[in-house]
């Protein structure tokens, strides 16, 4: 029986035909340790409009903080929620979510509803974040400005990630304000090239990197590979797929 189903039966037995003399038993009474290892495996959405509304102590294990040390709300398209919910309406979920956390959010991945006003939202309250994974492309993000200055935000950020990339990234920008930045994935897309100044901007700025991923069209070349591998000396992990064209 699924996490939803015993929602909407408000409750009801795990077991419809328990053995004689055996008491039946109830979800209430699962310790709140392990009732939040189950409820913490359901989406953002899930726990906000269906499993906080089903008891008083689901409702109260849903608002510890410690339940929204992680917030993943990217993979909501594949799975049908963004058709079912519009843009305005993931943000204030998502908002929801960076509430709940209560300044202890250490990680969050967010999809295309993501916008200027959300993003400040989120840098606002969460200096704790270690790891941000968002897209940066037209109309989400409007100017890298306020990208740039919504990460400097983040001062013990170890992980980025940018996906649906349309902007020209002032990389080395973003790696001085993240001086404890570990890896970096960029997935390019459309007409923005990855090319030697971007490699020279990561290996002047971010000098501490372990993992580094680059995806997309470009015309990175050895002048740029060599500067990264002469400015990360940490350097573990490096994933290059550029196509030129």
């Amino acid at each position: 029986m699924t996490i939803s189903a015993i929602a909407k039966k408000k409750m009801r037995t795990s077991s419809t035909s328990p053995m004689k003399d055996e008491e039946p038993r109830n979800w209430v009474d699962l310790p709140s340790e392990l009732t939040s290892l189950i409820l913490i495996r359901l989406s953002v959405t899930d726990i906000l409009e269906n499993a906080r509304k089903v008891c008083s102590p689901w409702r109260r294990i849903c608002k510890d903080p410690s339940m929204w040390r992680k917030i993943d709300m990217r993979d909501l398209a594949n799975r049908g929620i963004l058709f079912k919910y519009n843009a305005d309406s993931m943000r204030r979920r998502c908002r929801d979510a960076v509430d709940l956390s209560q300044g202890g959010l250490l990680e969050i991945k967010i999809d295309r509803f993501v916008s200027d006003s959300l993003l400040s939202y989120i840098a606002d309250r969460s200096s704790n974040l270690k790891s941000f994974a968002l897209p940066v492309c037209y109309p989400s993000i409007t100017t890298i400005e306020e990208l740039v200055n919504a990460i400097a935000k983040f001062p013990f950020l170890e992980t980025l990630e940018f996906f649906d990339l349309l902007f020209i990234l002032d990389l080395k920008a973003i790696g001085h304000a993240c001086p404890q930045l570990k890896t970096l994935k960029i997935n390019f897309s459309g007409y923005t090239p990855c090319d030697d100044d971007d490699a020279i901007a990561i290996a002047e700025s971010m000098p501490e990197l372990r993992h580094l991923q680059l995806i997309g069209n470009g015309r990175l070349t050895d002048t740029g590979l060599n500067a990264i591998r002469d400015g990360c000396p940490h350097l573990e992990h490096l994933d290059v797929q550029i196509r030129h064209n």
